[in-house]
């Protein structure tokens, strides 16, 4: 089945590659099947033991087989067009972030496959995802939220290979990737619409530690200390009742829609008692109550610009643009 020959133009490793390929083309080989091992193909052609380790490794990495310890391997695909594999790891699934996904998907070049993972703020999550796939992708692409120590668990896999995107803390600042500038972004932003904030008496910010960037919290801090305006800071709004003359600043949906409705039930009406400002953009934040002005970063860009980077190798940590839009809501 595995047939290596001499000064033929073509490494050694990928023709054991182009072998089982062919086996699998042929159906002489079917997911499930067992293949030869390493021990067998390395004898059988005078080969050495990294030679057999490296074709493995690459049809390993394509998703094409699998090892199970003490067995051997097995093919666990049949899709030999698949060139390259790419773990996303996100924290959480919402509009946006499945904007940038399509965004990501759409503009990969052909023959890169991905698969999507959540860790849902979770260290231990994270930690089993990363251990468990080790080895098995071209390229892992993170998305590493607020959670600490992540840099020890990222040790674990080849540093070339993996991309951060949204929250790039220091002690990830080596690997390449995609961010926010979230305490610059807040700051910029809050100024940019600070004629239309001026007229509130309180600013609320409504900050999940366990989820919100920290970033996030300092630029709303600053923005409030150089404007000389009265805040407060409030991990949920879940049993908050809005006051005439305050600004809220809601970076999750789940808050945005408890203050809605809750301005609606004690007859408040949106920027004239109460302002909000909402962070990403989607489309029914265009629609609810006339509109809601947000902070958003652009996660197509992202998800494009990302795209590019792993189709070209590329190795630069990049500021992903970000917006202010102002709507009725303020």
């Amino acid at each position: 089945m595995i047939k290596v020959k001499d000064k033929i133009g073509v490494p050694k490793y990928q023709q054991i590659v182009f072998s089982i390929e062919k086996a699998i083309i042929r159906g002489k080989l079917k997911k499930g099947d067992q293949i030869p091992s390493i021990n067998s193909i390395k004898e059988a052609n005078g080969l050495s033991r990294d030679t057999v380790l490296m074709a493995f490794n690459e049809l390993k990495t394509r998703g094409i087989i699998q090892s199970v310890v003490g067995k051997g391997y097995y093919v666990t695909s049949e899709n030999i067009d698949v060139k390259q594999k790419a773990l996303l790891l996100f924290d959480e699934l919402n509009a946006f972030k499945e904007d940038l996904h399509n965004a990501f998907i759409n503009n990969l070049e052909e023959g890169i496959e991905v698969d999507i993972y959540f860790h849902h703020f979770n260290l231990h999550v994270f930690n089993k995802i990363i251990e468990d796939n080790n080895g098995n992708y071209n390229h892992y692409i993170i998305m590493p939220a607020n959670l600490e120590n992540t840099d020890a668990i990222l040790k674990k896999l080849p540093e070339d290979k993996v991309y951060i995107l949204d929250q790039m803390p220091e002690e990830l600042k080596k690997y390449p990737g995609i961010y926010q500038n979230f305490k610059q972004d807040m700051f910029n932003n809050l100024n940019k619409a600070y004629e239309h904030i001026k007229k509130y008496q309180k600013l609320v910010l409504a900050f999940d530690p366990k989820k919100q960037p920290r970033g996030m919290l300092d630029g709303f801090i600053m923005f409030c200390e150089h404007r000389s305006l009265a805040y407060s800071i409030l991990d949920s709004l879940q049993n908050k009742t809005p006051e005439k003359g305050e600004l809220y600043i809601i970076p999750d949906d789940k808050n945005l829609l408890r203050i809605i409705k809750r301005m609606r039930n004690n007859d408040l009406v949106l920027a004239q008692d109460i302002g909000v400002i909402s962070y990403n953009d989607t489309l029914l934040k265009e629609i609810v109550e006339g509109g809601i002005t947000t902070i958003s970063t652009d996660f197509k860009a992202m998800g494009e610009r990302l795209a590019k980077m792993i189709s070209n190798n590329e190795n630069y940590q990049i500021e992903n643009p970000n917006h202010l839009i102002l709507r009725q809501s303020l």
